[in-house]
């Protein structure tokens, strides 16, 4: 067991502080989840440097990053929504209609700008209906309201393009997706800028401690003061704003915008975000876990693409990895509460 250490101090104003704290142990700084996420992280590169031989090759492994780069802008909002214990599967059709919204702007004669601007009112705007609907309407799960959601943003891009895409974009805007700085996409530094902002957000603000806070007991949250009403709806607003931004750059490297873009990538952003050890139940979760979680998704997709595997057989891959990830923690606590465990450890 890990000791915990008290510290008491006294201000010269006579202010008594204490603080406790727990004494640092090897064995469990290496035991994180994030290690674990490190070496999938090594498993997956030498998977894909078996399937070709090209891909040891520092342009190649960062390029690659664009395949899922619009997909991991909406993980870090995501990891904010469940660690509420909530959960929104409405991202991708916040993503679709934001592109739209987008698109039929610019066809209008708008100024890319603008419609860029439309694209990320539109998605702040879905976001936030998500986090009114179920404040205002307590006794609705997450899972439903933003399940209804999914269906009414989707729907509305189908009925405004129906089967129609809109291109023809500015060519700066392309270079979005396609341009670097040296090697480095200017995506991937989107993402880690992105992902410093809500790790400090997180971590270092009372706003973070308040969000583990509502995911431990959202009644004692409120009984504490913390306004749980508002931090709902900026998570959720968070959400819907940042799936517009990875509209915006899905636009840029698919070059045009159709209705059905981003159809299945709540799940992979979902699987992200659960991988990295956010707790569904909420309260628990760290941004360098979800960070590591999408390269190791990201890659080990790409890694399946070079080998030409099926879609269906990559989303099995996939779905067998979160199996595994959410099964780790009951079978680490099942096996702990055995006796022949608890003797072999006591000793």
């Amino acid at each position: 067991m890990a000791k915990e250490i008290v510290r008491q101090t006294v201000s010269e104003d006579g202010t008594r502080t204490i603080a406790a704290s727990r004494e640092f142990s090897l064995k469990r700084f290496f035991l994180q989840w994030e290690w674990m996420l490190v070496l999938m992280l090594i498993a997956v590169n030498i998977f894909n440097l078996s399937a070709s031989p090209n891909y040891a090759n520092a342009r190649n492994i960062l390029n690659a990053t664009r395949d899922f780069l619009d997909k991991a802008v909406v993980v870090f909002p995501m990891a904010f929504v469940l660690m509420l214990g909530e959960i929104d599967i409405s991202v991708a059709s916040i993503m679709a209609l934001s592109a739209t919204i987008m698109g039929v702007v610019y066809r209008a004669g708008y100024p890319m700008a603008v419609a860029m601007s439309a694209a990320l009112i539109t998605g702040t705007i879905c976001g936030m209906i998500n986090g009114l609907i179920l404040v205002k309407f307590r006794q609705l799960s997450s899972m439903i309201v933003t399940l209804s959601t999914q269906i009414i943003y989707r729907g509305i891009a189908l009925i405004i393009l129906e089967t129609n895409s809109v291109g023809g974009f500015p060519k700066w805007f392309g270079s979005i997706a396609a341009g670097k700085v040296g090697l480095v996409p200017y995506g991937l530094i989107f993402i880690v800028f992105e992902a410093l902002f809500f790790a400090y957000l997180l971590h270092y603000t009372k706003f973070g401690r308040r969000c583990y806070a509502m995911g431990n007991s959202v009644t004692a949250a409120q009984y504490s003061g913390v306004r749980t009403d508002r931090i709902k709806v900026i998570v959720y607003t968070m959400a819907g704003l940042f799936s517009a931004v990875a509209a915006i750059y899905l636009a840029s490297k698919m070059s045009s915008v159709r209705p059905d873009i981003a159809k299945g990538y709540e799940l992979d952003i979902i699987a992200m975000a659960v991988l990295g050890g956010v707790s569904t139940s909420g309260g628990k979760g760290r941004i360098l876990g979800a960070s590591l979680a999408i390269l190791v998704i990201g890659y080990l997709r790409y890694g399946l693409g070079l080998m030409n595997a099926s879609s269906q057989i990559i989303m099995i891959v996939v779905g067998a990895l979160l199996i595994l990830t959410v099964a780790i923690p009951g079978l680490k606590e099942s096996v702990g509460n055995t006796n022949w465990f608890r003797k072999l450890t006591r000793h």
